[in-house]
């Protein structure tokens, strides 16, 4: 438990301390009143905080990279990780949209991000790996150790998921999908299933921001304002979800 908190606050730690470092530049920079980041200082900034992550954690051996379960090929896992992915995206939504509404703190920042054409390559490349690292590679391998019961492990480590986006509009989601995350890093001693989901998840986000660039749109906008539609795609998305992951728990033998 003790190295799953160090590995936590040293993500945490590094998050703070390159934002402060980039912030302390722009106010050198432009003045103390300078406005806040732009796009382009807001994806710098995430990029070095995720190469820095990677280094520390690679470096100093908190989490590890193992061929060993690639040997399997298990290219059929890699489909349904995929296939589940895109299909929990609907659900996912529908279930948000049903809680009550959480401030979104980062709301200003997302868009910045999501509206650069280098955007995707913090969303949807580098932030899969760094968080599968760190997450599940370190902090939940850590917690496996620690507790005989693996849903123990899982659910910590995907409340300190949700946590660390510091934004309550994300955690519901973050928390859940940290949930499957985990049970996929358990099945398998990889974070490679976890890495394929959460591509195609932020992939997917990207591409719906990018067509659908207001952040307060609705679901049933997205279908013409028919709730008939919308239930039916919900539906359709969980018979595309539940399969798949039929499939993963047979084909992802402990």
């Amino acid at each position: 438990m003790k190295k799953a908190i160090l590995y936590f606050v040293a993500f945490a730690a590094i998050q703070m301390l390159a934002g402060a470092i980039v912030m302390f530049v722009h106010q050198m920079i432009k003045g103390p009143c300078a406005d806040s980041l732009g796009a382009m200082e807001l994806i710098l900034t995430t990029a070095l905080m995720d190469v820095v992550t990677l280094v520390c954690f690679l470096c100093l051996k908190w989490a590890e990279l193992s061929p060993n379960w690639l040997r399997t090929r298990p290219w059929g896992v890699f489909f349904w990780c995929a296939l589940a992915a895109f299909g929990a995206i609907l659900p996912s939504m529908f279930i948000q949209e049903m809680m009550p509404e959480l401030p979104n703190l980062a709301e200003h920042e997302f868009e910045l991000i999501m509206t650069s054409p280098f955007g995707y390559i913090i969303i949807g490349l580098m932030a899969p790996l760094v968080e599968e690292i760190v997450f599940r590679g370190a902090i939940l391998r850590a917690l496996l150790r620690w507790k005989s019961n693996p849903w123990i492990g899982i659910l910590i480590s995907a409340a300190l998921f949700s946590v660390i986006h510091m934004n309550p509009a994300q955690m519901p989601h973050a928390f859940l999908i940290g949930i499957l995350l985990g049970w996929m890093y358990y099945r398998t001693d990889s974070i490679i299933p976890g890495v394929i989901y959460h591509w195609v998840n932020n992939s997917v986000a990207y591409l719906l921001f990018a067509f659908y660039p207001d952040p307060n749109i609705k679901m049933i906008d997205l279908f013409g304002g028919s709730q008939r539609t919308t239930v039916m795609a919900v539906a359709f998305s969980l018979c595309i979800l539940l399969p798949a992951i039929f499939q993963l728990n047979l084909r992802m033998k402990k």
